[in-house]
C-alpha cells in the first residue's frame, strides 16, 4: 500500500518514485563504468541510506562486498547536534580496498569529514562517496560528493530511507517535512 503517513501541506513531495529510480539507474552505470574489472567494497551508512544501498546495488555491474557503519548525529530534532559518533562499525577491513561510501544526504559537511578521516586511517586503496541527496547551501565543512543523486534546497526531508525520529522511511518518494508532528 505504501501510502503517505500524513497528507497535504506537511508532506510534500520532492523527488518522486519514478525520478529516484531513473537517478539511481544512471549513478548505477556510472559507478559500474569507473570501478570496471575491480571489485568495489560499499559502506552503508545506517539507517537513512539502507534503501538506496539495496536499490543502487542491484545497478551495479561489478563485484562488490558491503558493510555498514551507524552515525549518529540527529537524534529526534531537525538540526544536526553537531556530535558526531559512531554507533556501528565496520566487520571488515578496508585496507588496501576500493572503498565507496553510501550516503542518503550530505548537509553540513561535519559527518562525513569525520567519517572520512576515520576511514582513511584504515588505508582504503581509494575511498569515495556516493550521496542521494546532496544539500550544498548547508555546508560548513568543505567536502564533496564524488556521485551525486540531487541537490535540493536548505529542507527537512523524510522517506526513501530518510527519517524523523524513526519516522517516514517507508515512503517510496523523497518528501518535505514542512513542520514536525507530535510524537
Amino acid at each position: 500500500m505504501n501510502q503517505p503517513l500524513e497528507t497535504g501541506k506537511n508532506l510534500e513531495v520532492l523527488l518522486d518514485e519514478k525520478r529516484i529510480a531513473r537517478r539511481v539507474r544512471e549513478l548505477g552505470a556510472q559507478i559500474s563504468a569507473d570501478y570496471r574489472g575491480r571489485e568495489l567494497h560499499l559502506i552503508g551508512i545506517l539507517k537513512g541510506a539502507w534503501v538506496f544501498l539495496a536499490d543502487l546495488v542491484r545497478h551495479l555491474e561489478v563485484e562488490v562486498t558491503l558493510d555498514f557503519m551507524n552515525i549518529q548525529t540527529y537524534g529526534s530534532s531537525t538540526n544536526s547536534s553537531g556530535d558526531v559518533k559512531i554507533t556501528k562499525d565496520l566487520d571488515v577491513s578496508i585496507q588496501d580496498r576500493d572503498v565507496l561510501v553510501v550516503e542518503d544526504i550530505l548537509d553540513t559537511g561535519r559527518t562525513f569529514r569525520f567519517l572520512q578521516e576515520v576511514l582513511l586511517a584504515r588505508n582504503p586503496r581509494t575511498l569515495k562517496v556516493v550521496a542521494l541527496l546532496d544539500k550544498t547551501s548547508r555546508r560548513v565543512v568543505p567536502v564533496r560528493a564524488d556521485y551525486v543523486g540531487f541537490p535540493i534546497p536548505d529542507v527537512f526531508v523524510v522517506g526513501y530511507g530518510l527519517d524523523y525520529s524513526q519516522k517516514y522511511r517507508e515512503l517510496r518518494d523523497v518528501r518535505v517535512l514542512r513542520s514536525v508532528p507530535s510524537l
